[in-house]
């Protein structure tokens, strides 16, 4: 079996990053952050649809660095966030960063996809505290459109719930 990449998802405030860490703990392997937040917090302006590139080459790298000789990986988003993003913000998305998302399709990838159904923490990233059922929604469709396999993550007991779900999918 290739290895698998496990990929948590989903509208900003959702409790993606903790996820991350809690899975991280679990399996006691690294996980790969999310470069966005490292680009934006050195950026010294407000960023462009250009930064987008950046940052999904930045996360690629990163995602691959996690993933080298790792039976199991976890990563705080992927390529299909910036999409959405930015394809919500301006519009469109750059044709590398789609072309980068169909090769994945072709990896063993499983996406944690994350409800925004707890409370909305501010942050000075973060942009869409009212519209994250919206998005959540895009982000179904989109991981639909690419044939991924996902499980929402909802709820109070975030992590012994989906570790229910993986153990089934990695037939621990």
């Amino acid at each position: 079996m290739n290895s698998l990449k496990i990929i948590i998802t989903g509208p900003e405030s959702s409790g993606k990053t903790t996820l991350c860490q809690q899975l991280s703990t679990h399996f006691k392997i690294p996980f790969s952050k999310e470069f966005a937040r490292e680009f934006l917090s050195d950026l010294d302006r407000e960023y462009t649809q250009n930064d987008l590139l950046e940052i999904a080459k930045g996360q690629l790298a990163s995602e691959q660095l996690t993933t080298s000789n790792q039976q199991l990986s976890i990563h705080d988003t992927d390529l299909i966030t910036i999409k959405i993003w930015s394809e919500y913000k301006y519009g469109n998305c750059d044709k590398w960063i789609l072309e980068q998302i169909e090769k994945q399709t072709l990896e063993n990838r499983f996406y944690l996809l994350c409800k925004p159904d707890i409370p909305w923490e501010a942050d000075p990233q973060r942009e869409n505290p009212i519209n994250r059922d919206e998005l959540f929604e895009i982000y179904k469709t989109e991981l639909k459109r690419f044939g991924h396999q996902y499980v929402v993550v909802k709820g109070n007991d975030r992590v012994k719930n989906i570790l229910k779900n993986l153990n089934l999918f990695l037939n621990l």
